[in-house]
């Protein structure tokens, strides 16, 4: 009977706890968001879901998943949560970060996936804003790939500044205390972004936004 119960109460003590924010709810930010949503016995309490972009006809694991053309992408993220909310809230930003609204940066783990442009000075800002606040950041690093490249996470501080990515972020003050994950592929280098590096970088994405929870 003792045995029991030690077990009930560790389950009990096992909810989800602290809040993650992704900034970009796209073909990544999206994938992420679904595995977050997914944890049991733990896992974020809060997702925050940052993108004012709408879900168009070439993306295709929306629509596969049930979105429609027209659709927020946050908006459709939170939909497919239906834990209730005070056992896991998604919260939709229906809004792109920029600058202006940094201030929507919130939470204890900060994700960042946005693309399009050059959006390196942004990111920067992204992560001092949320290290101000004390949150712990994340964000991409190269997601070029037909899926049979290694996924490195590191460190900033410990990528070689051959990654333009990382050499441009340094540039902007961010130095340490930020994780990077590449393919180590990028634009020049010729390669797609397939779905299986995608898969895999959401799932490395997830399994280090858990740790940084924990």
């Amino acid at each position: 009977m003792n045995s029991y119960r030690n077990i009930h109460e560790l389950e009990n003590e096992k909810i989800p706890k602290g809040h993650v924010t992704l900034v970009g709810v796209g073909r990544l930010g999206l994938r992420i968001g679904i595995n977050l949503i997914q944890a049991h016995r733990g896992g974020p309490k809060e997702i925050s879901a940052i993108d004012g972009q709408q879900i168009s006809g070439s993306d295709i694991i929306f629509r596969v998943l049930g979105g429609k053309s027209g659709d927020y992408k946050a908006e459709f993220l939170k939909d497919l949560c239906t834990h209730p909310e005070n056992l896991r809230l998604v919260n939709a930003i229906n809004e792109n970060i920029s600058e202006k609204n940094l201030d929507l940066i919130k939470g204890d783990v900060v994700s960042i996936q946005i693309a399009g442009g050059n959006t390196i000075p942004l990111t920067a800002a992204i992560i001092k804003c949320a290290h101000e606040i004390g949150a712990k950041t994340i964000s991409t690093a190269g997601v070029f790939g037909i899926g049979e490249e290694k996924i490195e996470i590191l460190d900033i501080s410990d990528v070689n500044n051959s990654n333009p990515i990382s050499r441009e972020l340094k540039a902007h003050g961010i130095e340490e205390n930020h994780k990077m994950v590449t393919t180590g592929r990028f634009i020049e280098d010729n390669l797609p972004i397939t779905p299986y590096v995608l898969d895999t970088f959401s799932s490395e994405m997830t399994r280090e936004i858990f740790k940084m929870l924990i």
